[in-house]
C-alpha cells in the first residue's frame, strides 16, 4: 500500500484542508500563485486579503502559500480564527501565532533552536536592537537573562514568555536580579493589550539574523471577526490594520475570509454608521481595513480545465492508495462530479466517492449531494470590553 496517497486520498475524502495536500494539489489557480509567490520575494511588509464562497479552497490555498514560503527560505505561522482565537486580542492572537510558527525544513513548529544558533555577534545585535528599537524594554532583560543563566527552569519559563505565556513584570524583575544581582529598572511597564507588537518586531528581528528571507503570518476563517460584539469587531479591525500596513516589521500577512462578508457585516450590520458613533477608535485606520476587505481579491471557482487537472491527480492518487487501475473515462467522471454540488469540496468527494464504488462494486452508481446553507453572520457574542 502506497500510505502517501491513502493519506491524501482520506484527507479529500474528509474535506479537512491539510499542508499535506497542499504540497501535491498546488498547481491550480497558477495566475494567482505566481503573483502570491512574487509578493513573497519582495522581502518587504504588509498584507493581503482574498475572499471565496465556503469550499472553494480558501484553505487549500494557504496551506500552497505555506509550501511556497517554506521553499523560499521563509518562517510561515498559520493561525485559524474562531471563537477560542478572537481576532480583537492581540496578545492572545501572538500565542496561537508563536505556538504554530515553522521554520523551513521543520515539521514540527517552533523557533527556540535558533536563539542557541546566533553567534555573539548576532546576539549582541539583537540585544540592542530590542533594547532600543522596541516600546518597552522587557525583551532586552528577558533576552539577556535567557542567555546568562544555566538553570533551565529559568530557561523554560523565558522561552514560554516568547511563546505567549508571559512573565509578569515582577516575576522577570526577580529572575534577572538573581542572575546577575543587579534591580531592573523599566523603561516603560510592558503591558500586554498595549505592547505585544514589540514579540512580533522581536521575532521579525530573530529571523532575520538567522539568515531566513523573512516572515510569512497566514490567517484563515478571518471572516469570525463578523460574529465578534460591535467593540470588539473594531478592536479587530485596528489590530488588522497592523498586520495589513507595517512598514518595517518584514513581516507578510494574508488574510482569507468569505467572500459574502462585506455584504452581511460591512453592510448589513452598518459597521461605518456605526463607526461614527463610537469613541475611542482610528476610524481612518478602519476605514481603510473596511476597503481593504470590500476591494479584496476573490478567489474565483476552478474552471472545467482545472477541475480536470485536480481529478487526473485525484485517480492517480486513488490508485496507488488501493493499488487499482481504474478503468473509467476522465471526461465521464468530470461530468458527474461537476454536477454533484456548487463547491470544490463537494465536487472532489464526489469523484472520490464514484472512484470507491467503482473499485467496491465494478460500477458507479448515483451519487447525489445537498448545498449547504449560507454563511450567517447574525450572532452576535457580547465580549467584556462590550458589556
Amino acid at each position: 500500500m502506497d500510505f502517501e496517497a491513502r493519506k491524501v486520498i482520506e484527507a479529500l475524502r474528509s474535506g479537512i484542508p491539510s499542508r499535506t495536500i497542499a504540497g501535491h494539489f498546488g498547481s491550480a489557480r497558477a495566475e494567482l500563485l505566481a503573483e502570491v509567490s512574487e509578493w513573497l520575494g519582495t522581502k518587504s511588509s504588509g498584507g493581503k486579503i482574498l475572499t471565496a464562497s465556503y469550499g472553494e479552497g480558501k484553505t487549500h490555498l494557504l496551506g500552497t502559500v505555506f509550501q511556497m514560503a517554506q521553499h523560499k527560505n521563509m518562517a510561515v505561522s498559520m493561525v485559524s480564527l474562531s471563537r477560542e482565537t478572537p481576532f480583537n486580542n492581540l496578545s492572545q492572537i501572538y500565542q496561537r501565532i508563536a505556538l504554530n510558527t515553522y521554520l523551513p525544513k521543520r515539521e514540527q513548529s517552533g523557533f527556540d533552536s535558533l536563539l542557541d544558533k546566533l553567534d555573539s555577534g548576532k546576539m549582541a545585535e539583537l540585544q540592542l536592537y530590542v533594547a532600543k528599537e522596541l516600546q518597552t524594554d522587557k525583551l532586552y532583560y528577558l533576552l539577556k537573562a535567557y542567555c546568562n543563566t544555566d538553570d533551565h527552569e529559568v530557561k523554560y519559563k523565558l522561552l514560554a514568555d516568547l511563546l505567549g505565556y508571559m512573565v509578569t513584570n515582577a516575576q522577570l524583575k526577580k529572575i534577572y536580579k538573581e542572575i546577575f544581582q543587579e534591580n531592573v529598572i523599566y523603561s516603560a511597564n510592558f503591558v500586554k493589550s498595549r505592547h505585544i507588537w514589540d514579540y512580533i518586531l522581536f521575532l521579525s528581528k530573530l529571523f532575520n539574523l538567522s539568515g531566513l528571507n523573512g516572515w510569512v503570518i497566514l490567517f484563515d476563517e478571518a471572516e469570525h471577526i463578523g460574529r465578534l460584539g460591535r467593540k470588539s469587531r473594531f478592536s479587530a479591525y485596528t489590530n488588522m490594520a497592523k498586520f495589513l500596513d507595517n512598514d518595517n516589521s518584514n513581516v507578510l500577512s494574508l488574510f482569507t475570509m468569505t467572500n459574502n462578508y462585506a455584504m452581511q457585516v460591512i453592510e448589513g450590520k452598518d459597521e461605518r454608521g456605526h463607526l461614527m458613533e463610537t469613541e475611542g477608535f482610528n476610524n481612518e485606520l478602519i476605514e481603510n481595513v473596511l476597503l481593504r476587505i470590500e476591494t479584496a481579491v476573490e478567489l474565483q471557482p476552478l474552471d472545467r480545465n482545472e477541475f480536470m487537472e485536480v481529478l487526473l491527480k485525484i485517480v492517480d492518487f486513488h490508485s496507488r492508495a488501493f493499488d487499482w487501475k481504474p478503468s473509467i473515462n476522465l471526461e465521464e467522471l468530470c461530468e458527474i462530479a461537476w454536477s454533484c454540488g456548487y463547491y470544490l469540496r463537494t465536487k472532489i468527494r464526489a469523484a472520490i466517492e464514484n472512484l470507491d464504488q467503482l473499485l467496491q462494486y465494478g460500477d458507479i452508481g448515483v451519487v447525489t449531494a445537498s448545498e449547504l446553507a449560507q454563511e450567517s453572520y447574525n450572532e452576535e457574542i457580547p465580549l467584556p470590553d462590550d458589556l
